[in-house]
């Protein structure tokens, strides 16, 4: 009797320590679920920091324009009309020089990728031109081409289509080896093979490096756009420079950094869209 006793005793005893001890909360090690509109907070906290130290008299007017002076000449510029015809050459001049890029570095990634001998011929020397940035090419290619229109798409052109390449190429080789099988087995044909599985397979790797080479094209507008052009943003940035305007080098800033931003808030939707299948620590 006394057994039973002391065992139901520690029976009821070991229920209260269970009782009494808290339940621990697992904790969440990923960064959490996506904030709305979380991209517009840090381009926000910068506009709101700026506008203070122009308030309070921090920043000179003559070396930083305030936002409010920057809104006013943007109305100017959009009223004589040279705010729109600059841009829009500047962006035929990026769009012309990214499309020829992606071109380029996907058709080079595919030779590359997916032949050994077109490796050997093509991986050595991009990963040459990679070393040596675009911009140093400028005098050279100036040489060679002129001050024209050919000159600047090339130089964006050159700028592009590396990120471009990397990646895709990465993309490829990184493709289980076990889909290579299977499609082996199956009897695809070389054109089956790339288009259900290569393209697929180097998507991701695409679409990272696409990300680059969007902000790649407006990083060399910039430089060729102030090298005796005629038209341009950076023509307008570099005119005023010489009127010593720095309300509008501002404007130009500005527009560069939102044709920059856009661009890339396009392409990681198309990556958020075009790659629903991947579960990562973004989602």
């Amino acid at each position: 009797m006394s057994g039973s006793l002391a065992t139901l005793t520690g029976v009821r005893a070991g229920e209260r320590e269970q009782t009494a001890t808290p339940v621990r909360r697992r904790r969440r090690l990923g960064p959490g679920k996506p904030i709305r509109f979380g991209a517009a907070i840090g381009p926000v906290l910068l506009l709101v920091v700026w506008s203070i130290g122009s308030a309070v008299g921090w920043l000179d007017p003559r070396v930083l324009s305030a936002p409010w002076t920057v809104v006013t000449t943007t109305g100017d510029l959009i009223a004589d009309g040279r705010l729109q015809s600059n841009l829009l050459t500047s962006t035929q001049r990026a769009a012309a020089g990214l499309g020829l890029g992606i071109v380029l570095g996907v058709v080079l990634a595919l030779l590359s990728g997916l032949s050994r001998i077109g490796e050997a011929v093509l991986d050595g020397p991009i990963q040459i031109k990679r070393a040596i940035p675009s911009l140093a090419l400028l005098p050279l290619l100036i040489l060679w081409l002129g001050i024209g229109e050919s000159m600047k798409i090339t130089t964006i052109t050159l700028g592009v289509f590396v990120p471009i390449y990397l990646h895709t190429h990465n993309g490829l080789r990184t493709i289980d080896s076990r889909y290579v099988e299977l499609a082996q087995t199956v009897g695809l044909s070389r054109w089956e093979f790339v288009r259900k599985v290569v393209l697929p397979g180097a998507l991701p790797g695409f679409l990272l490096g696409l990300r680059f080479a969007v902000t790649a094209a407006w990083l060399s507008l910039v430089v060729v756009e102030q090298i005796n052009s005629t038209s341009g943003i950076g023509y307008m940035m570099e005119l005023a420079r010489t009127y010593g305007q720095t309300d509008i080098i501002i404007v130009g800033l500005v527009l560069y950094g939102v044709l920059g931003l856009l661009s890339d808030g396009a392409v990681r939707l198309i990556q958020r869209r075009a790659l629903t299948w991947r579960r990562t620590l973004a989602d």
